[in-house]
């Protein structure tokens, strides 16, 4: 990811069914940045997780040696797809020009999409069109209580 010309890593943390645990957005992707990701997610999860799940850099494994020892760590290509799929939405954002000005701009976005965009996603591979439909329009009326805007979005 680009800031201000300056090339910033996105550290995302993702639980087994999808949903967004933590989000960080750093300058460096070495040991010491997968340590202080490591430690705030733990820290902000408050438990300790059974597997941890990364691609094959190695800076995470250093860190995970540091960070939770006890854990089973595994690293493989194919196991992170759904934290890879979690970062669709920010690359979409940044292949359309409209890119963060600031590290604290990133962050702060990406913290409150992460919160905001599961609700109008649900699990569509386990429903029919019939139970999308009826979820849809349930979390749509949900979303107008809870801020007030009412109407759905125009179909693109």
């Amino acid at each position: 990811m680009k800031i201000n010309g300056e090339l910033k890593y996105l550290w995302r943390a993702v639980d087994q069914n999808g949903t967004v645990l933590d989000i960080l957005v750093q300058k460096r992707r070495n040991k010491a940045a997968a340590r202080r990701f490591f430690r705030r997610l733990l820290k902000g999860i408050g438990a300790v997780p059974r597997v941890v799940v990364t691609d094959k850099l190695r800076s995470y494994g250093a860190a995970h040696r540091q960070v939770t020892p006890s854990v089973e760590h595994r690293s493989h290509q194919g196991l992170n797809n759904r934290a890879e799929n979690s970062h669709q939405p920010t690359r979409q954002r940044e292949r359309a020009k409209k890119g963060f000005r600031s590290v604290g701009a990133a962050q702060r976005y990406l913290a409150a999409f992460s919160g905001i965009s599961p609700h109008f996603r649900p699990r569509r591979h386990l429903m029919t069109a019939s139970d999308h439909r009826a979820e849809m329009t349930v979390r749509f009326a949900v979303w107008e209580q809870v801020t007030g805007v009412t109407g759905r979005p125009a179909a693109a």
